[in-house]
């Protein structure tokens, strides 16, 4: 809608995990040098947490992007709430690449599908990655220890897939309660919120990448909008998004520090009646 009018060639702040918009700040350059550390040494597990919004999603993706065609499958669970037969059925049968829905014969039935699937993955030079997200979803004991036991499958003593746990920072007293799963975490990362350079670094690069041919954020609002998003990328977006639609409306020629708050407190925050 507003595109024609600041000269863009796409909307800029879209919650999509696009890689073209990845922006290579301290806390995800960090959590994905760490992750791809872990996949590429064959490692069991890692995990990947931090607050909704922080980019989690775009970490993982990026991963897949970067990981060469030893480490496949790849297979991305973002709806873990299922019961453990089920679990084990749904990554069976992603991993064999089953187009259709197979019979379920159970835990055990998934499990020698699983794997004879990595037996004969890793006869093939290959190494499968599995990414379990929103997994402080989780909550049946069962299922983590299921999970857990996923990192026992092992081809010439070393492990045959590696697992990548990824969810909100609820995660961390969950996994101190499960000793047994925490010490196989090979690395842990946590993604923070981005400091009010990084968001001002942020939100120009996903303006540049949409085709911005000139100045759209005055420089003086990043503090003001750093503070009014906390410096999650989520909701970065979401405000830049309507600021730019209002702006649009408004005829603006940039988006300034008055405006972002306008903005926000007219449709982003719900003030009690």
């Amino acid at each position: 809608m507003y595109e024609t009018y600041w000269q863009l060639d796409e909307k800029p702040f879209e919650n999509c995990a696009d890689p073209r918009f990845y922006y290579p700040g301290e806390s995800p350059q960090a959590a994905l040098l760490k992750l791809r550390y872990a996949v590429e040494n064959r490692r069991g597990g890692a995990l990947l947490t931090g607050a909704s919004g922080t980019g989690k999603t775009l970490i993982v993706a990026m991963l897949r992007r970067m990981l060469g065609e030893t480490h496949a499958p790849f297979v991305h669970l973002v709806f873990p709430q299922m019961s453990t037969a089920d679990l084990l059925a749904y990554l069976a049968d992603e991993l064999e690449g089953s187009t259709t829905n197979s019979e379920n014969g159970g835990v055990q039935s998934s499990i020698r599908r699983i794997e004879r699937f990595l037996g004969e993955n890793a006869g093939k030079g290959r190494h499968a990655v599995i990414t379990i997200d929103e997994a402080h979803l989780i909550t049946s004991t069962e299922t983590w220890e299921a999970i857990r036991l996923l990192m026992n499958f092992e081809v010439e003593r070393r492990p045959a897939l590696s697992l990548l746990i990824s969810g909100q920072t609820a995660l961390l007293p969950m996994l101190d309660r499960m000793p047994q799963l925490d010490e196989r975490l090979g690395v842990k990362c946590l993604m923070r919120p981005f400091t009010v350079e990084e968001t001002a670094a942020y939100a120009t690069h996903r303006l540049k990448t949409a085709g911005a041919r000139r100045e759209i954020i005055d420089p003086d609002a990043f503090p003001t909008l750093q503070e009014l998003t906390c410096g999650v990328a989520r909701r970065i977006n979401r405000l830049c998004d309507l600021a730019l639609l209002i702006g649009y409306a408004e005829e603006r020629k940039t988006l300034t520090a008055a405006h972002f708050e306008s903005v926000c407190q007219e449709l982003v925050t719900i003030a009690p009646e």
